[in-house]
């Protein structure tokens, strides 16, 4: 089945699939294309599309929100905000079973993130003191997508850390279905997370409105929560005026595989990733051959039973497959080069290997700790660092909901001793009126 996955040398695959693009350089698919013509009534790249639509979002609001919805999504909404009662009302359809995995899911994730240190600190000292002072974002917008499938999983763990860390106002926006309602399951996910107001606007509209605000819509200091290549584009357009948790593109796994390694399951972990999205990446490192082999007629098999296997198939066809390495030591090298979103480690022993990872978005030890579990209820939020960007990227947590403000509180004593050193690099760097304030301190 090596035409459905394909196995790659090193050096091909460096060529090929191992190659990173920023998320608006990959091709546009000609309904996309499509698309943003029949919208807009001419040829538009994503970039100018994006930047169209914002740019009338911030100045006609709710008028252009509900216009470029019935546009885009083909929904005629006569409000923005689901009320309360419509919000319960659509989570009273969920079943018993689907509430209490949500219950578990955010339990999960509110105890991982509580684990982490953060907080204000004061050291007093001789000079008088020195600290920090952590304080929590007020408000922050959780973007959840819609699109081909309702994702509740990405609304928890974006609202959650936010939780943890203090903020005031998490409100939530996400797609609305083309009766104008909200899934029922993201709508269950919302009271589960305790969202203060959830609207339903999906793509740039939703990032446009929560950035500049509109009569229904208050603006937020900070948005976050994974989307599509124009809610990405979006995201970056508004930044600077809101924060942003990142750039995140399409999904990515990695797994490096030892000849002991399960072929089933790794091809099952593989599909899992694949059927997001046409552009997701699903990756095998191997040094054996004949696992590459295995999992490639493991796809074959596992295939024909999803549900998802047009997607599936571009997937993997164009950015997934096998890549056979010389060995072990050189699959990390190129996991390291690569930097995915999820890394998985199906080897022999694991945590012998944690020390060869630098970089990653999330790691998964051994095939019991499969990337699955990541994406709903391991623990840490599954809103990752992707298109190599897990290089110098972390994945959400409670530190990006707060800020940090250094404290200086110093003595006339120290004011004086330590004014001479800043006036002479005021000094050298020609900022006189820098070097007068301190001198003055020294010379009194």
């Amino acid at each position: 089945m090596t035409d459905l996955f394909p196995i790659y040398t090193h050096t091909e695959a460096e060529q090929g699939i191992l190659r990173r693009r920023p998320p608006d350089e990959f091709d546009l698919t000609d309904s996309v294309k499509a698309g943003i013509e029949r919208i807009f009534g001419e040829p538009l790249s994503p970039e100018q599309a994006v930047r169209r639509i914002i740019s009338d979002v911030r100045q006609r609001g709710d008028a252009a929100l509900l216009e470029w919805t019935e546009r885009i999504d083909g929904v005629a909404l006569q409000d923005l905000r689901v009320p309360e009662d419509e919000l319960a009302a659509a989570a009273e359809q969920v079943s018993t079973e689907v509430l209490d995995a949500l219950r578990v899911a955010a339990m999960r994730i509110e105890a991982f993130h509580r684990r982490q240190n953060y907080g204000s600190w004061m050291q007093p000292n001789s000079e008088g003191m020195l600290g920090q002072l952590v304080r929590p974002i007020e408000r922050v917008g959780v973007y959840v997508p819609g699109g081909t499938a309702p994702l509740p999983s990405s609304l928890l763990m974006s609202a959650l850390p936010a939780r943890v860390a203090g903020v005031k106002t998490v409100v939530a926006v996400t797609p609305p279905a083309h009766d104008g309602s909200i899934p029922p399951v993201v709508a269950a996910a919302a009271q589960v997370a305790k969202i203060d107001r959830l609207y339903r606007m999906g793509g740039v509209m939703g990032i446009a409105a929560l950035a500049y605000g509109s009569e229904s819509v208050e603006t937020v200091d900070k948005i976050v929560g994974p989307g599509n290549l124009f809610v990405t584009l979006a995201k970056r357009q508004v930044y600077g005026v809101v924060g942003i948790d990142g750039l995140l593109g399409p999904t990515e796994t990695m797994v490096i595989a030892d000849e002991l390694a399960n072929p089933s399951l790794i091809a099952a972990d593989l599909l899992a990733q694949a059927e997001h999205d046409v552009l997701a990446s699903a990756i095998l490192v191997t040094p054996s051959q004949e696992l590459a082999s295995a999992v490639a007629w493991e796809v074959g098999q596992q295939i024909e039973e999803r549900g998802r296997a047009g997607i599936i198939e571009e997937s993997l066809r164009h950015r997934g497959g096998a890549i056979i390495v010389p060995d072990l030591e050189t699959a990390f090298e190129v996991a390291n080069r690569y930097a995915a979103e999820h890394l998985q480690l199906s080897v022999e022993d694991p945590y012998a290997w944690m020390g060869s990872v630098q970089n990653a978005g999330c790691l998964f030890l051994g095939e019991t700790s499969f990337e699955v579990l990541g994406d709903y209820v391991a623990g840490p939020s599954h809103s990752l660092p992707t298109s190599g960007t897990a290089r110098f990227a972390s994945g959400l947590n409670v530190l990006d909901f707060l800020k940090i403000t250094g404290v200086v509180g110093l003595n006339a004593e120290a004011a004086a001793a330590l004014g001479v050193n800043a006036a002479t690099l005021a000094d050298a760097e020609s900022l006189d009126a820098h070097a007068n304030a301190a001198r003055i301190r020294s010379e009194s």
